[in-house]
């Protein structure tokens, strides 16, 4: 098997960090942790765990997450968030494909757990994601807060069976704080990268998101909390829009 290096951002995970970190014992050759200054035991569990441990204030997701790949040894890495682990399933098929890589990149899908619920439907399943790579040929981007991994031009990309086991809010309050966090990140991001917002998008954006993951994506076989999933995320969409256009107006045009 290829010698793999799991790299992990961390900032006040010890929640979640123990449950990551023992579901890839039997894989990782290396666990490189990033952490952005927690002040909880986050530090403690990562060095128990024999995790080699970087200290660097938060740069942005994508950066972050960059800075951990770069920090890695070994040429295969998987990513990970510290709040996510991974099931049995799809440990053996890592294992498996490591024993000889036919593909430069592997995507699996996220199964998210909300509020003790697990969400098979709506935006959130299959939720795929590419998260084991070669390094040389990929890395993160998109614009942040929602990085994705991209590979270069030419590579190929294998999907594995099994799942990412994501544990990502315990109460609906939790997602609405970070929902709106997010909100406020993405407008910069965009902001930043000269996208504009046009009032119209405030009236058809959010709907379309509500519709497509609620409706179309049929989250709403997932009872209660599919519903609420879907209001929080089609309400992130019109913060995020909402929070470019007081930008834009609070931006002075240039002469």
């Amino acid at each position: 098997m290829q010698n793999l290096s799991i790299a992990i951002i961390t900032y006040n995970e010890e929640r979640n960090l123990e449950r990551c970190l023992e579901s890839i014992q039997d894989i990782a050759s290396e666990i490189v942790v990033v952490d952005s200054g927690s002040t909880d035991k986050t530090i403690e569990i990562a060095q128990r765990y024999h995790a080699t441990v970087y200290h660097q204030s938060f740069l942005g997701h994508i950066e972050q997450k960059n800075l951990a790949m770069a920090k890695t040894t070994h040429p295969w890495v998987l990513s990970l968030d510290a709040d996510e682990a991974l099931d049995d399933q799809l440990k053996a098929n890592i294992i498996k494909v490591l024993e000889a890589p036919d593909f430069q990149g592997y995507s699996m899908n996220r199964l998210n757990n909300y509020c003790g619920q697990w969400i098979r439907h709506g935006a959130w399943y299959p939720d795929k994601k590419l998260r084991l790579w070669n390094k040389s040929l990929g890395a993160w981007s998109g614009i942040n807060p929602h990085d994705k991994v991209e590979m270069q031009p030419g590579t190929n990309i294998q999907h594995l069976k099994g799942n990412i086991l994501h544990y990502s809010y315990m109460s609906i309050e939790e997602h609405q704080i970070r929902s709106k966090k997010y909100a406020d990140i993405a407008a910069k991001a965009y902001q930043q990268r000269g996208k504009r917002a046009y009032f119209l998008q405030l009236l058809y954006k959010p709907p379309f998101k509500f519709l497509r993951d609620y409706i179309f994506k049929l989250g709403i076989l997932d009872g209660y909390y599919g519903l609420v999933i879907a209001l929080i995320n089609s309400k992130e969409v019109y913060l995020k829009y909402l929070n470019l256009l007081r930008i834009q107006r609070d931006t002075p045009k240039k002469a």
